[in-house]
């Protein structure tokens, strides 16, 4: 991490709730500076959503000007049309990181619990705990979307001050050597 700080915006995407933390890291500590959710259940049409989400995702750009945009990535779901639409969520919302000209990073919902709480299958409630521990702020158990979206910035900061973290946690040598053949004689 080059700069002395950096805000970092985490973005759960959904097309009922859209979760959203924005952290303030220096290069060993990190600040909460807020989160919270958009509500997307009011709203019956789905390209309505969308736009309220590039909209929404926009303002809070502008409101926290991010040095980057953490959003989480849609995982392997059994239906289909539901994968789809969490895809144009996350569309929408890098959409308006684009437009802003704000660069995104994609984290794995089992990558970022793996860094906030040590288990990638942690619960939302483990995540919550351990968010609110790490940032020394109460973290109320109805902004469970918005604390998932804490933990997808916390988790791009840590990839930020330790870019060889899951190398280095992880016991194959064999993915150490193929990740870095630079290192190897």
């Amino acid at each position: 991490m080059n700069d002395a700080q950096r805000v970092i915006l985490g973005i759960d995407p959904g097309t009922m709730i859209l979760g959203y933390g924005v952290i303030l890291a220096d290069r060993r500590k990190v600040h909460y500076v807020d989160m919270g959710v958009v509500d997307l259940r009011k709203e019956k049409d789905h390209f309505a959503k969308l736009n309220t989400i590039f909209t929404e995702v926009s303002r809070i750009i502008s409101r926290y000007t991010p040095d980057d945009v953490a959003v989480e990535a849609p995982f392997y779901g059994k239906n289909p049309q539901v994968m789809l639409k969490l895809g144009r969520a996350q569309g929408a919302a890098i959409a308006a990181a684009i437009a802003a000209n704000v660069p995104i990073f994609e984290y794995a919902p089992r990558k970022v619990k793996m860094a906030v709480t040590g288990q990638g299958a942690a619960s939302k409630e483990q995540v919550a705990l351990i968010l609110s521990r790490t940032l020394a702020t109460e973290l109320r158990p109805e902004f469970l979307d918005a604390s998932d979206a804490l933990a997808i910035a916390l988790c791009h900061f840590y990839q930020l001050v330790n870019p060889f973290a899951d190398v280095e946690n992880s016991t194959s040598w064999e993915k150490f050597v193929k990740s870095h053949p630079e290192r190897m004689r």
